[in-house]
């Protein structure tokens, strides 16, 4: 399946890109994580959020093809 994956903060400069275009096989948040740090070992010990088409999910989500992947860095509320 082919995934728009959008970086944000320090995980766009841990990246060095802000956007791609990604194709997979994972089908869970947590197989494409590990892919991507994989991918990009700067991600390795870094905290951050994923969201599915503008919802934060959990790991065990399943990824649907032809969605919007956001990894968010922490953020504080208040």
């Amino acid at each position: 399946m082919q995934l728009n994956i959008k970086y944000f903060g320090m995980l766009a400069e841990a990246t060095t890109i802000s956007e791609e275009q990604l194709q997979t096989d994972a089908c869970s948040v947590s197989q494409l994580v590990e892919k991507l740090k994989n991918q990009y070992p700067k991600l390795k010990g870094t905290d951050f959020k994923v969201a599915i088409n503008q919802q934060l999910v959990d790991q065990s989500h399943i990824i649907n093809s032809e969605v919007e992947v956001a990894l968010l860095p922490p953020f504080a509320g208040g």
